[in-house]
């Protein structure tokens, strides 16, 4: 269940704090509408490196769409040629 407290809470925010633990943020609301969350550090550095991830994909993605896709054995002399210089 989530956990949502409006955002006056903040005035004793070691209460707030406590609250927040890995995969369980607290949901703030000003004026009953939802404003801000606090999240464990962990799950956000989760949530940028599943951006970051997303990011590359889709550069990759635009990458083959505009200058063609490789082939299996194009991938495959590559790294053997990589293979080959070490």
């Amino acid at each position: 269940m989530p956990n949502i407290k409006p955002v006056s809470d903040l005035r004793n925010y070691t209460e707030v704090l406590h609250d927040v633990e890995a995969g369980s943020p607290v949901f703030l609301t000003k004026n009953g509408r939802g404003r801000y969350a606090i999240v464990d550090m962990q799950d956000y550095e989760k949530t940028q490196a599943a951006l970051r991830l997303l990011g590359e994909l889709a550069r990759g993605r635009h990458s083959g769409e505009t200058e063609g896709w490789l082939t299996p054995e194009d991938i495959r002399a590559h790294f053997e040629a990589r293979a080959n210089e070490e």
